[in-house]
């Protein structure tokens, strides 16, 4: 893969959004984790709320990272902008006209959702113990580990629109297997949820039950 954009210049661009923003990733950092153990622990009262959050979560990478950071070294973060944008909106859509109950699938798929869930609120520390120094390194509330909690989620969804499944399936493929070529080793798990959530949407809409 030719990438428009060094490795220098990919995790400078992290270094900068980190030393400007650094208390937003952990303000992401601490409201998802109150949000995740709340809709953990009353998904019937608290899934809305996720959704929102979630929406919220989406909203701020098209907007703090995409278009006004990753825009100065790659022109595509543009196209990236809108369709997190758009995934924000079908987000903030659901939560005002659907009822999303998170945690509700089968055995299995609960337990991959969750696994994801709290992969995504480690993935900052992970990706420091694989070896890249803060602060040009992937903190909580960028895109890749945004994807992974949010394709989490969707896996433990009984239901739901599929719709919301497509970006966080396509930005599996492109940010993971991009970030790949970086030397982002957590990115792996971003692959495989989205190749994850890509067959488990394919075998929803096949009306397999799960």
């Amino acid at each position: 893969m030719v990438l428009p954009f060094t490795p220098e210049q990919f995790f400078g661009i992290f270094a900068e959004y980190n030393r400007a923003l650094w208390p937003m990733a952990l303000a992401w950092w601490l409201a998802a984790a109150g949000v995740l153990v709340a809709a953990w622990r009353s998904p019937a009262g608290h899934s809305r709320w996720m959704t929102w959050f979630l929406a919220a979560l989406w909203a701020w990478n098209a907007v703090a990272y995409h278009a006004w950071f990753f825009t100065r070294i790659n022109p595509a973060a543009w196209l990236f902008a809108g369709l997190f944008g758009v995934q924000a909106v079908m987000l903030a859509r659901a939560a005002w006209r659907t009822r999303l109950q998170y945690f509700s699938s089968s055995g299995t798929l609960r337990f991959l959702g969750a696994s994801l869930a709290v992969y995504a609120l480690a993935y900052p520390l992970l990706t420091i113990g694989f070896g890249h120094r803060y602060p040009a390194t992937p903190t909580f509330g960028v895109p890749c580990p945004t994807d992974i909690l949010t394709v989490g989620l969707l896996l433990t969804v009984r239901g739901g629109p599929l719709s919301l499944a497509i970006v966080p399936v396509l930005w599996g493929f492109v940010g993971g297997s991009a970030a790949l070529v970086l030397g982002v080793q957590t990115d792996y798990a971003l692959l495989a949820a989205g190749a994850a959530l890509a067959i488990v949407q394919v075998m929803r809409a096949a009306g397999r039950g799960i």
